[in-house]
């Protein structure tokens, strides 16, 4: 059954969550349809953007206006994280309404109709692209293009076993961006810090995705959770160790020696992270699937304070 409150809570929902306990009455529908009730989906869109900007100080140097940047795409995070989950609710309000755990969504529940939905998109695109026109003009041309990804997303588990692909194309845009808007031009850490992110989704993602496998069989949405029936783990092992060798290829392009020794703990340690999940996992336990894929957001801040010491030996 689904389990929602009489306010409209959704299921899936962190328990005690600031919109349903804080937020305005009427700002709480748009706000779940932003999944701000659920923010691990800002982490995790976030740390990669935080990723690439601490490895580009460590690179090169750092600038007063790396500041901005650091809190420019939190707010971005925030404001496009909501702006794409709302355009994948618009295009699955007939799927949600279909899988019990997102039934209780704003549109199919008919707390918020597709017309305020796609308002409501619109006012948080608006609000990112002004944060976005304050960097440089290559970072400004990169932040326009990662809408391509995010505009197909909704529709790839229509067509494709691999979804989670998409996702982590769209996901992990940041790391490009936010080196571009340090260093003034796209270069090849930022791309293996970007295919490192994208095997990291595909970790997450998949045991996320675990959670809906009978209800998406039934429906016929695809996914890679589906894809690798009972036995993900040799899948998921692979995604880990793509994940740890792309970050360490990216810190050993970006640094000197010393400084990547600094930087290449971090990534080791957020691999064990890696590593401790699978021990964890459950396949057919869909509580534990989702604390697991909540678990990320630590596995991604693992790597942070290990590449700003690098700036600095």
């Amino acid at each position: 059954m689904t389990d929602t409150s009489d306010q409209g809570q959704v299921a899936d929902a962190v328990k005690g969550n600031w919109v349903d306990t804080h937020a305005p009455e009427a700002a709480r529908p748009y706000l779940r349809l932003s999944r701000a009730d659920r923010p691990i989906g800002t982490w995790l869109l976030l740390l990669p953007c935080w990723w690439g900007l601490t490895l580009a100080v460590a690179a090169t140097e750092v600038r007063p206006f790396d500041i901005w940047i650091a809190v420019s795409v939190a707010l971005g995070a925030f404001l496009m994280r909501g702006a794409g989950c709302t355009w994948n609710d618009i295009t699955d309000r007939d799927i949600d309404g279909s899988v019990a755990r997102t039934r209780s969504r704003p549109i199919p529940s008919g707390a918020v109709s597709v017309r305020q939905a796609l308002m409501w998109m619109a006012v948080q695109t608006g609000v990112s692209a002004l944060i976005l026109f304050t960097f440089n003009w290559a970072a400004i041309g990169l932040g326009l293009l990662a809408l391509v990804p995010v505009a197909i997303y909704p529709f790839a588990k229509r067509f494709t076993w691999w979804p989670q692909v998409f996702l982590g194309l769209a996901f992990n845009w940041g790391a490009l961006l936010v080196w571009t808007a340090h260093t003034g031009s796209l270069g090849w850490p930022a791309v293996l810090l970007y295919l490192g992110g994208i095997a990291w989704t595909l970790f997450y993602d998949t045991i996320y995705a675990y959670q809906d496998v009978e209800d998406d069989a039934l429906i016929g949405v695809k996914s890679t959770a589906r894809r690798f029936g009972d036995a993900p783990l040799p899948w998921l092992r692979g995604f880990a160790a793509a994940t740890v060798i792309a970050l360490s290829a990216a810190v050993f392009v970006a640094l000197p020696a010393v400084p990547a020794t600094v930087a290449l703990l971090g990534i080791w340690a957020m691999g064990w992270h890696l590593a401790w999940q699978l021990t964890q996992l459950d396949i057919t336990d869909p509580q534990i699937c989702l604390r697991l894929f909540r678990a990320n957001r630590t596995t991604g801040l693992i790597p942070l304070p290990f590449f700003a010491m690098a700036a600095f030996v």
